[in-house]
């Protein structure tokens, strides 16, 4: 390796004034180098002088009210990684109490930070989000009182605005201990007990709020919420699997989603019998949000209680149902040899004339069976929408090689339907797509009950010669 590359060897070499004056000359106007330049400074001190001038950073950052766009986000981010890898590789290494307490600190700073900057990217939250993750490993090593900490995190729960301590009591579990996790539970049951809070908000502003909310009373069912939540972080740091589900009232275990969730918790803890009664209780209709996970757990109850027959059924019926290629793939595992391959057969052909061709569709490219979906393609090209690109363009990219004409056919709907419907911002797109059907022509001997490339794009030109903007695209 040559001697001029910058690596930390090389530069060692030059020794330690000629670094150090190279340091001074690179930071000189540059406020972010210098600010880093002095926190090793100060870090050579000690983790006490390093932690003196990162709380000073943070409270810097908090005073400061000035929008941060884009072109300043960079800077915001860098200085805010900065400050987290002070505390969480620096000073926790050898003062973890104090590194908890400027963690604590430096998440507080969240809501300031996000008010006041253009976060769309997420990347200024990724910043709070990974240091946020250093709590259960400061919090081992530090010195920390169960039941303080215990109020720290009741008060952070209950002004969690921008979700900045969303998980914090999974994280602190535990250093919360019994002793802590119960003096929470005591706090929620406390605040459970106390009337809503008055909200200060605009009268208009309060009652848009009531309005949007299922009872009329959004205080309220904000307070239900937050406790109901809380109460359920305590119940999975404690691992009490009943006290979890004790929170949810007859009615959310109506819902398919809750219901597989409750299941699926009952059979972790070998309860399958009463997992399958509380799936079997739940409202289950075709549209059901989260009817998907019902019926993972619903095949799953079935067979930890060896009904493996009755849970092939149902794999089968939810193949039939949805096409769902992962379900499917699991119903033939079980099979004995050859059955396998007449059960696949018989899948194949139901997803031939399944009533949704699109779904038929993703399912051949999923599996993967590309001369079936060529086949799905000639036989039912009329009801494939073209305005679901997102599928057809792989599609038709996958196809392309083996069998060229099902790919001209997929173009040839999405261009139809961009024409047809006058969408003046997909006309590139299309433009691309007439020119793969005309590269595909020389790989096509005889497009059967289809016309040719050169009699479809004379039936274009007839059709959209006015949209010139298009036909532009092609010159």
């Amino acid at each position: 390796m040559s001697k001029k590359t910058l690596n930390a060897t090389n530069l060692a070499a030059l020794g330690a004034d000629r670094l150090a004056n190279l340091l001074i000359e690179v930071s000189t106007g540059s406020a972010e180098i210098k600010r880093r330049l002095r926190l090793e400074l100060s870090h050579n001190l000690g983790p006490e002088e390093l932690a003196r001038d990162v709380r000073k950073r943070l409270a810097s950052i908090r005073r400061s009210t000035s929008f941060v766009g884009w072109r300043k986000r960079k800077a915001l981010i860098k200085d805010l990684t900065t400050q987290a890898e002070m505390i969480t590789d620096k000073i926790a290494a050898d003062s973890p109490t104090e590194a908890f307490d400027l963690l604590w600190q430096f998440i507080e700073l969240a809501p300031s930070v996000y008010e006041r900057t253009d976060d769309s990217r997420g990347d200024v939250g990724d910043v709070f989000r990974t240091a946020r993750d250093h709590f259960a490993d400061i919090a081992a090593k530090a010195v920390l009182s169960p039941t303080d900490l215990a109020r720290r995190v009741w008060d952070a729960v209950q002004d969690n605005g921008y979700g900045e301590f969303d998980g914090i009591i999974g994280l602190l579990g535990p250093s919360l201990g019994d002793e802590g996790l119960e003096h929470l539970k005591m706090l929620v049951m406390a605040h459970e007990k106390a009337p809503p809070d008055v909200n200060d908000d605009h009268a208009a502003l309060q009652f848009l709020r009531d309005l949007r909310s299922t009872d009329g009373n959004y205080a309220v069912e904000q307070k239900t919420r937050l406790i109901k939540t809380t109460l359920q972080d305590i119940a999975i740091a404690q691992g009490n699997t009943d006290a979890y589900i004790a929170q949810f009232s007859s009615k959310d275990l109506k819902r398919p989603r809750i219901a597989a969730e409750v299941a699926q918790l009952l059979l972790d803890t070998e309860r399958p019998k009463e997992a399958l009664d509380v799936l079997s209780a739940a409202d289950l209709d075709e549209h059901a949000l989260g009817a998907q996970d019902w019926n993972a757990t619903y095949i799953a109850c079935l067979l930890a209680l060896g009904r493996v027959s009755e849970a092939q059924d149902h794999r089968w019926q939810c193949f039939c149902d949805t096409l769902q290629a992962q379900t499917l793939r699991d119903y033939l595992k079980v099979l004995p040899d050859f059955e396998d391959v007449e059960a696949e057969d018989t899948a194949k052909a139901h997803a031939l004339a399944f009533e949704d061709p699109m779904a038929a569709l993703r399912f051949f490219l999923e599996w993967p069976d590309l001369a079936c979906a060529a086949r799905l393609i000639s036989e039912r090209c009329d009801e494939l929408d073209g305005n679901h690109y997102q599928l057809l363009t792989p599609a038709a990219e996958a196809l392309r090689d083996r069998h060229p004409l099902a790919a001209v056919l997929l173009w040839r709907v999405m261009i139809d339907y961009a024409l047809w419907e006058g969408r003046s911002t997909r006309y590139g797109h299309v433009a691309d797509h007439l020119m793969d059907c005309t590269a595909a022509d020389s790989d096509i001997d005889d497009y059967g009950k289809f016309c040719s490339h050169q009699a479809y794009l004379d039936g274009l030109q007839a059709q959209h010669k006015h949209k010139s903007s298009f036909w532009a695209r092609l010159s």
